[in-house]
Parts: structure tokens; C-alpha cells; sequence
């Protein structure tokens, strides 16, 4: 990666982090100097000179600049460590606020809930979808079973959240497509059994649609999540689908519950 390409890409990040396009450009001019004029600033980022006085006035007032009244002024960076953490909690700040003003707003009747209530939802997207399978794992009250097909589901984030499961003392368990998936469940998870599904049928390729099974969630025997995916795409699981069904009585439900505690066999089986 060139330095000018480096470069593009931080502003590009800086922006997305509520920087404006000069006011990043700015301070990654200052971090290249170890302390400049307005003068040299411009030079060196090409944002225009009548602009960089802004830039930086803005630099200073977020805490990622400073400033000495010489003549002339004299602009610096402030320390790597030190600009990372004030936008890290610029943006924490601005997230914790957001999510205040969404449950003011928030138009749910939480108190409502009604188990025998029957939703089915679509998601869209990987991150989408390991963010409710990780807060459908830290929401269980009493049991998890879960069918890992796809490899890359099992991330750090996977196992501490399933870790955190077994400290609640959850009935737990892991079902692995592959011998390398079970085997990497069993070195995690030493105390939890895991199992072999005998549901290829199911978890294998669509040869008709190209599409696969990429993970199955059911949590306290009520609320299940279904993920697939086109295991042969350029962006992988990026291009991640599922479904989120909830309710008792809802069919989806009944059905892959009744699929997944047929279809697992206990590796530890003797009769197996």
C-alpha cells in the first residue's frame, strides 16, 4: 500500500469518525509535521489556504490540535494515543446518546410481550446477523442449541459470549457440520457436549439455488434463527441471509425443533 494510498484511506476513516474532508486532510498534514505554519499545513494537505485556518480552529476545539501563539502560529498534533481515545469517545458518546433518544422514541410496548404471539423476520447481512445471534445467546434464559455449519462464525466473540452462557448455567448444546468445527467447539468448550448432525440433507448446498445453511440458533425452545448464505460468492458470508422466527406456537419454530433434537447425535454416544 503506497503512503498516498494510506493517507486516503485515514481521511476517509477520520470522515467517517465526524471530521470534515479539510479538517482531516489538516490533521494528517500535522501528523507528518512536528509542528507547522498554517502556511506549510496548506502545502502539504492542498486544502486551501483560506481554509485551513477553519480546519484547524476546529482541530483545537476537539482536542486533536494544538496550538502556539508565535509569530507565526505554530499548529501540532496531538499524540496518536491520545487522538484515538478522544475520537473513540466522541464516538461512544454520540452512540450512547442516540441510543437514549431511539427508546424515547421507541414506539414498542415492552410490557407487552405475548409468547403465543407468532413473528417471522428477515436479516440481512453477516455483521447483521452475528450481532443477533450473539444477543440472542446473552438474552437465553435456560437453553441454547445451536448447529454451527459455516467455520467462520466460530470468532472470539463466539466463545466468550458462549462462555458467558455457561457461567449463567445454561442448558448448552453445540452442534458442529464438520469433525473440524465439532473439534474446535470441543477445545473451547471442554464441558460441553457437542454433536454431529445427521441433517446433511438439510445443512448442504441447494445445488438448484446455490444457497446453504450457515448457522441454526434455537434459544429457550421458543425463538430460532436460520442463516444461509452462497457459499461460492466473491464476498462470502457477506452476502449472509436469515430469518428470525419467535412465539410457541409459531410452525417454523415447532418444525426445526423437532428437526434439530432428531437430527443431533452425540459424538460421545456409545451406541453411535
Amino acid at each position: 500500500m503506497t503512503q498516498d494510498t494510506t493517507i486516503s484511506e485515514a481521511a476517509s476513516l477520520l470522515q467517517d469518525l465526524g471530521l470534515q474532508e479539510y479538517e482531516a486532510r489538516c490533521f494528517l498534514a500535522l501528523t507528518q509535521l512536528p509542528s507547522g505554519t498554517a502556511k506549510e499545513i496548506h502545502e502539504l494537505s492542498e486544502v486551501p489556504r483560506t481554509r485551513v485556518y477553519d480546519a484547524l480552529r476546529v482541530l483545537e476545539s476537539q482536542g486533536l490540535a494544538e496550538v502556539q501563539h508565535s509569530s507565526p502560529q505554530q499548529y501540532r498534533a496531538v499524540s496518536i494515543a491520545e487522538a484515538t481515545r478522544t475520537l473513540q469517545q466522541k464516538y461512544t458518546d454520540r452512540i450512547e446518546t442516540l441510543e437514549t433518544h431511539l427508546e424515547t422514541i421507541e414506539l414498542r410496548d415492552a410490557e407487552s410481550g405475548n409468547d403465543r404471539v407468532q413473528e417471522v423476520w428477515s436479516l440481512a447481512g453477516n455483521d447483521a446477523i452475528n450481532s443477533r445471534t450473539f444477543d440472542l445467546i446473552d438474552d437465553a434464559e435456560s437453553e441454547i442449541a445451536l448447529l454451527v455449519v459455516d467455520e467462520s462464525l466460530l470468532s472470539e466473540t463466539f466463545f466468550e459470549r458462549l462462555h458467558d452462557a455457561v457461567e449463567r448455567n445454561l442448558s448448552i448444546v453445540l452442534g458442529g457440520q464438520t469433525e473440524q468445527i465439532r473439534s474446535r467447539l470441543g477445545t473451547e468448550l471442554p464441558n460441553i457436549t457437542t454433536f454431529e448432525t445427521g441433517l446433511d440433507w438439510l445443512t448442504g448446498q441447494w445445488a438448484d439455488h446455490e444457497m446453504a445453511i450457515s448457522r441454526i440458533l434455537l434459544v429457550d425452545r421458543e425463538t430460532l434463527l436460520i442463516g444461509s448464505y452462497h457459499p461460492d460468492a466473491v464476498d462470502g458470508m457477506g452476502s449472509e441471509q436469515a430469518i428470525y422466527a419467535t412465539g410457541l406456537e409459531n410452525g417454523v419454530v415447532v418444525l426445526l425443533r423437532r428437526l434439530i433434537s432428531s437430527g443431533l447425535v452425540s459424538t460421545n454416544d456409545p451406541g453411535k
